[in-house]
């Protein structure tokens, strides 16, 4: 480490410049993630928040909410099975609302209207007013994002394209679904608007899109061997099966992966340039008597310091653009998810050092000390 830390002294600009692109690369590792944990959590937040470990769907729907119709009538026998703890019914409908009164259609705002069991386990904390009642007469409580569109305890909201009108009695916070905010509601007015068209619950009685489960150790096998006409999911599963869930997450890890890759080879470059041109140094330390294992040591804390600098720099500049992003950038950073990548661009900055490792322990101290002018 002393050997280390004065050659970074020694040579500050050079490494300056080095540690600036690894300050850089790992600004943007780290940027990407939020960006790719903000679009996750917008697209499966209310799922994710769910206390709840399985899904039971419509067999056949792919683990999809959007192709699953299955009866409200199975919640029961699905509570009657030794394996399940306890089940609810909920329901998802993408809709159009407007504050009432308000004809602006600038100020129509899309929405994803969820039923459920009020009192159940599906329905969120409320941060402000009260929560869902039996036969509370279209009332709902809503993402209190959409408090940015002026909306209030108390409001009133026209849903496009249906006569109903919903009362805003409460917020809840962090729930979205299929990227937009959600509002909850009973699942008996859901299903008069969801069914609203004559048919469109293809005769079964008391509609739903799934069935929510809690249960640490269900068997999905036999749980679909006693109830005909279901499958059962995880809760990772049915997150995936969500429209654009998978392609967004494979694409931003696609960046991720490809920017770590890059960022071992420039790393690697860097220092391997360095080392060819202290071959003639190292020739003579390994003439005087330095062992290849401390040359090593030296090359490794040198880059293991310089990354942890950098990457530490890196995420202060990260908390800081996430403080100065827009209310509705879809931008989350987990303090878990950030220590973790902040692990991996380590890991790599370290391991790219055994190229110049490698060229270290080729030198032959006789030809080096030979090319010493």
């Amino acid at each position: 480490m002393f050997l280390a830390t004065r050659e970074l002294k020694h040579s500050k600009w050079r490494f300056a410049m080095i540690g600036m692109i690894l300050v850089l690369i790992s600004w943007l590792v780290f940027i990407l993630s939020g960006l790719g944990n903000g679009l996750s959590s917008l697209s499966a937040a209310t799922f994710k928040n769910m206390d709840a470990e399985y899904v039971a769907f419509e067999e056949g729907a792919r683990h999809s909410m959007s192709r699953s119709v299955i009866s409200e009538n199975l919640v029961q026998d699905l509570k009657a099975h030794e394996q399940v703890e306890d089940a609810a019914a909920m329901g998802s409908h993408v809709a159009v609302v407007l504050k009432e009164g308000n004809e602006d259609d600038s100020e129509k705002i899309d929405v994803s209207i969820l039923g459920i069991e009020p009192g159940s386990f599906l329905e969120p904390s409320v941060v402000e007013g009260k929560p869902l009642t039996q036969g509370g007469d279209y009332q709902v409580i809503i993402n209190d994002s959409l408090k940015e569109q002026g909306i209030e305890v108390g409001d009133t909201l026209e849903i496009e394209g249906v006569t109903e009108i919903l009362e805003v009695i409460g917020f809840v916070e962090g729930e979205s679904f299929n990227h937009l905010p959600s509002i909850f509601i009973s699942i008996d007015e859901w299903r008069s608007i969801h069914f609203a068209a004559p048919g469109s619950d293809m005769g079964v009685e008391l509609p739903v899109n799934a069935i929510i489960l809690q249960g640490d150790s269900i068997e999905q096998d036999k749980l679909e061997s006693a109830i005909e006409g279901i499958e059962v999911t995880t809760k990772k599963e049915a997150i995936n099966g969500m429209p654009g869930y998978t392609a967004e997450n494979g694409t931003i890890m696609m960046m991720l992966g490809f920017l770590l890759v890059i960022s071992a080879f420039v790393i690697g470059v860097f220092f391997y340039v360095l080392t060819l041109q202290k071959t003639n140094q190292f020739g003579v330390m390994k003439a005087i008597g330095a062992s290849n294992l401390f040359l090593t040591k030296a090359i490794v804390s040198q880059i293991t310091l310089l990354a942890t600098i950098s990457i530490g720099i890196g995420i202060i500049l990260t908390y800081g653009t996430a403080a100065i992003l827009p209310a509705g950038m879809p931008f989350a950073l987990d303090p878990m998810l950030v220590f973790s990548y902040a692990i991996i661009l380590l890991f790599v900055s370290v391991l790219s050092s055994l190229i110049s490792v490698r060229k270290i322990t080729k030198i032959d101290p006789l030809q080096a000390i030979g090319r010493v002018e």
